[in-house]
């Protein structure tokens, strides 16, 4: 198949629902069937509910979309079917390079291997090799792995670099060269590709090299990236992307990148250990040399992926295997899932009922994500606790059916699409879904001079000084400060889920800041309490709720005036927003892989 182009406010105590929350965290039992495994074993499959067994893969028949009218995203306008395998991405191109791999007789970690590189190439704003990522692994086994190549705070991090004299957070943790954490997505694939893969580096990295030497077509989307961002690029002197004449690339424009081949040409020669310890790293340090930063050749020879526990849930019968801390996008992804599961019935989608649950489900997991959570190297989070049905009980409890529950603040928040995700099946049923970032659009803004690639910004997700909020409004706690080696916390959430036949059915993740977790949960609850196909749930609208700021944003038109005003009577203070994250996913469908791209952004699915 051909790829597809591309406080206590309002008389509600809820300092001591708060207090509640984190008491029973820390102390409750663990319960239910929702909690962590040992990394790869595999998790008893459920039987699923007799009226749930109409297909192979246990869901009942899709019920048809129905969205508020206007709606400005249609469902299943770019949709690939494939028998065999699958690649999906926010890039056609990328997604072609999984395929071919796979096509040569490559595996879906292969693919992955393949696709992240290509990425790096083809969508610079996020794809990289200067970033990190999650990676989620389920083999057609059933046995299931989490890989943590998530970025680590220098040695010579400290708790104070980004406050200004005032205590305040200044601009330093979003641009130039001290916002920087050693990256890990060039280690977390080629340990993937080790553990798992068949192919050799070299064969992987191939198609980006060709894409990078070549070159390829900017489109509409990316013109307008760099445009948005061609100051601050200007500045950093990432000149690669404006044309002789200083003007941004247009639609139309082929981008080559010639110093970004050699670098992709340097580490299929030599290996990983090159972009740590050789010429390129030789390259990073001068870079942090002329714009300030502190990253050294030892932060670099020190970096290691991580091999996580899996974070495993069960709903209506279906295996939910999700990325832990120091992601918690996991987390969040199972607490609304777990609510759901003992709520009956469940409000229509839609709904101001509906709504309303799901608001004030996220507004708690978040108080307690920016609360508790965070690198389990430096801290122990209550993984177990968070998930298990007696915390979805206290937070189901905690919720008032007619009112919502104030935060303590109300802070600004910024839209994003830093992120990018991608997910890769081969004919076998192995699954992997890969997300990976340098986090604000085009990181922080630096090209390493001669590597050809950016840097990320991802010091910015660090609490810089807990309790103030950072570029996505976030407000975080002592447990994610500032501290040498520790990986930030992050909202990404790269999700398989299994059928009751015990095979990869879905496989999904997002791109966007703090609403990661959010949009890819009720993607999920879409397709498995809602009954909806995978191309109307990911249509369908979207809401995101994060406790602070205080506001229940919604997708514009996404929901009928008189659910709005519903939700304002609630109290809920409601906002508008153009679009909420950007979600990639497959799912097995009739004995097929169906491919989704995100129809709100670019994107592209390939299979065969």
């Amino acid at each position: 198949m051909a790829a597809v182009t591309r406080g206590d406010e309002g008389g509600v105590p809820w300092r001591r629902v708060r207090a509640a929350l984190l008491a029973l965290a820390s102390a409750c039992s663990t319960g239910g069937t929702t909690g962590t495994a040992v990394a790869g074993a595999p998790a008893p499959v459920a039987a699923a509910p007799a009226d749930a067994l109409r297909t192979a893969t246990g869901l009942p028949a899709f019920v048809p979309f129905i969205a508020p009218a206007p709606w400005r995203f249609p469902s299943g306008d770019r949709v690939v079917e494939a028998p065999e395998a699958m690649v999906v991405s926010n890039s056609a191109d990328a997604s072609a390079a999984g395929d071919a791999i796979m096509r040569a007789g490559g595996n879906a970690v292969d693919a992955a291997a393949a696709t992240g590189f290509a990425l790096a190439v083809t969508h610079p704003i996020a794809g990289n090799l200067g970033g990190g990522g999650f990676m989620v692994i389920r083999l057609a086994d059933g046995r299931a792995f989490t890989l943590d190549f998530r970025e680590t705070a220098p040695a010579g991090a400290t708790r104070t670099m980004f406050q200004d004299s005032a205590g305040k957070l200044s601009g330093k943790s979003r641009f130039g060269a001290l916002a920087s954490g050693v990256p890990g997505s060039v280690a977390g694939l080629a340990e993937a590709l080790r553990r798992f893969g068949t192919k050799p580096l070299a064969e992987v990295i191939a198609p980006a090299i060709t894409l990078a030497e070549r070159g390829y077509v900017v489109d509409r989307f990316f013109h307008g990236q760099i445009a948005s961002n061609a100051a601050r690029l200007r500045e950093a002197g990432s000149l690669i992307f404006f044309r002789a004449d200083g003007t941004p690339l247009a639609e139309g424009d082929t981008l080559r990148q010639p110093d970004l081949a050699r670098t992709l040409r340097r580490i299929a020669a030599n290996g990983a250990r090159e972009f740590y310890s050789g010429e390129t790293a030789t390259m990073i340090v001068a870079e942090m040399a002329r714009g300030g930063g502190i990253i050294t050749r030892a932060d670099l020879a020190n970096y290691a992926p991580t091999w996580r526990k899996p974070l495993r849930g069960k709903f209506r019968g279906f295996e939910i295997v999700t990325m832990g801390p120091p992601s918690a996008g996991g987390i969040v992804l199972l607490q609304l899932l777990n609510v759901l599961d003992g709520t009956s019935p469940v409000p229509p989608v839609g709904s101001a009922g509906y709504s309303h649950l799901v608001a004030e489900t996220f507004r708690r997991s978040y108080i307690v994500r920016n609360t508790l959570v965070g690198d389990p190297s430096f801290t122990p989070v209550p993984v177990e606790r968070l998930v298990s049905r007696a915390y979805a009980d206290s937070l189901r409890r905690s919720i008032d059916p007619a009112h919502a529950t104030p935060s303590p603040s109300s802070l600004p928040l910024r839209e994003g699409m830093h992120t990018t995700h991608y997910v890769t099946a081969d004919a076998a049923g192995n699954v992997v879904s890969t997300t990976t970032t340098i986090n604000d659009l085009f990181g922080n803004k630096v090209m390493v001079r001669g590597a050809g690639f950016l840097l990320n910004d991802e010091m910015d997700d660090f609490a810089g000084v807990p309790g103030q909020p950072n570029q996505w409004g976030l407000v975080m706690g002592e447990v994610n400060a500032i501290q040498p080696g520790k990986r930030m916390l992050s909202s990404m959430t790269p999700t398989i889920v299994a059928g009751p036949d015990g095979r990869a059915l879905l496989a999904l993740g997002g791109a966007g800041g703090s609403k990661i977790s959010t949009v890819v949960t009720q993607v999920v609850a879409n397709v498995l309490a809602h009954r909806m196909s995978l191309p109307d749930a990911v249509a369908y609208p979207r809401i995101h709720h994060q406790a602070w700021p205080d506001s229940l944003l919604y997708e514009t038109n996404g929901l009928r005036g008189v659910v709005v005003d519903s939700l304002r009577a609630m109290g809920h203070v409601t906002a508008p927003i153009d679009s909420l994250t950007n979600v990639i996913s497959l799912m097995r469908v009739k004995g097929k892989w169906q491919g989704v791209p995100e129809p709100r952004r670019e994107g592209g699915a390939v299979g065969h």
